[in-house]
């Protein structure tokens, strides 16, 4: 999730907001997409014991 969740970011390597386009964000934002699809169960298993827990969103960190 972590991975996903960063590709959204630009703190790990500094990129001028310019080159990045609408189409790669959309892109980025369907990968992150997938990764919480595909790890449903995994995130369900955690809410057990860590109640109301939610990976962490791109928007809002």
């Amino acid at each position: 999730m972590h991975i996903a969740y960063s590709a959204l970011q630009n703190t790990t390597r500094p990129i001028a907001a310019d080159k990045i386009t609408e189409e790669q964000l959309i892109i980025r934002f369907k990968a992150y997409q997938a990764t919480c699809n595909k790890y449903t169960k995994e995130i369900a298993a955690i809410q057990k014991y860590i109640p109301g827990w939610l990976p962490a969103c791109p928007n809002h960190g």
